[in-house]
């Protein structure tokens, strides 16, 4: 078939078997540095790509012969997709492989918080037996939990946690004209950190969305609230959500994503035993990584082979790609 697929860095063997069965050859890459993205690009049909490797207009101009960006995952934040639209490159993402693994993802982080499970953990080690009198769970049950961006994700978080807690699911989306199944629509933002119990973030980063929620909408929220994130660090002002957890505005947070990524190790959230944190692995159970994989390359084959790919995020004129 003679197509090279470039995969920046290394995916699970769900991808790199579906596209060797299909006839593809891919190579992986040698680092992420933008000079090492535009070398390695020159020779190749389409990229494969994670949420590290930045694909910035330089990339993609080296690119002479690229038709597709697939990426791994949902955020399209690492590719200019302008870049790519101008030059006839279709960008795709895996909006239906890791949808539900985020979902659970967040109700855990729901769980730990309100059940106190990481202190516990740490005091009963200690031999602190008695500390099960001096730091009590809180119920999900009947809770309110306010929901921002409502896409699939958000609506999978909040069937669970309407069906599986009884809990109350509040939302606010502003490009949602319908009513969704299993939660209450806001008006505003400003509604829905008033009244959450728990506070979960499912929006993209873009320009209109990079640093909206910071000091003034912390403020806003219950003191015996919880601030979740598994959607992309650069929404929310790092610093200010640290401050609101060290002042006592909020009770606790579940952070997967942050402003800069990797993290600093003395980035502030660190340091504090209110919040929970993770390596931006939301998406990444066994199961959900292989079907990210998988579906990339699925998205790789069908624009090379011509067709217009399942789950484009841009617009191509042109009929044909190859």
């Amino acid at each position: 078939m003679g197509f090279l697929v470039y995969i920046p860095q290394d995916i699970e063997e769900e991808g790199k078997r579906f596209l060797a069965e299909k006839g593809y050859e891919y190579k992986i890459g040698s680092d992420l540095s933008q000079e090492s993205l535009i070398r390695d690009v020159e020779d190749c049909d389409a990229i494969l790509t994670r949420s590290n490797a930045m694909i910035t207009e330089e990339v993609i101009k080296a690119g002479k012969k690229l038709k597709v960006i697939a990426k791994y995952g949902v955020g399209l934040d690492n590719i200019d997709i302008e870049a790519a639209t101008k030059r006839g490159i279709y960008v795709t993402n895996t909006p239906e492989a890791n949808a539900n693994v985020v979902a659970e993802h967040v109700m855990a982080f729901m769980l730990a918080l309100s059940k106190n499970l990481l202190p516990m953990d740490q005091e009963l080690r200690k031999g602190n037996f008695a500390f099960r009198r001096e730091m009590f769970s809180v119920d999900l049950d009947q809770k309110t939990l306010g929901i921002i961006g409502l896409g699939r994700i958000g609506r999978l978080v909040a069937k669970k946690a309407r069906h599986g807690f009884d809990m109350r699911v509040i939302g606010y989306d502003p490009y949602l004209s319908s009513s969704v199944p299993d939660i209450e629509l806001v008006d505003n933002l400003d509604q829905l950190f008033r009244e959450s119990d728990f506070v979960s973030l499912h929006l993209p980063l873009t320009d209109t969305t990079k640093g909206i929620i910071g000091t003034r909408e912390f403020a806003l929220m219950k003191t015996s609230a919880y601030f979740i994130n598994a959607a992309r660090g650069g929404v929310v002002n790092e610093s200010d959500l640290a401050d609101a957890l060290k002042r006592g505005e909020i009770a606790g947070a579940g952070i997967d994503v942050f402003e800069q990524e990797p993290p600093n190790k003395d980035n502030p959230l660190f340091k504090l035993e209110n919040v929970i944190v993770t390596p931006h692995s939301a998406a990444l159970s066994k199961e959900g990584a292989g079907r990210m994989s998988l579906h990339a390359a699925m998205q790789v084959d069908q624009v090379l082979n011509g067709q217009n790919p399942k789950w484009a995020v841009n617009e191509i004129k042109t009929e044909k790609q190859v």
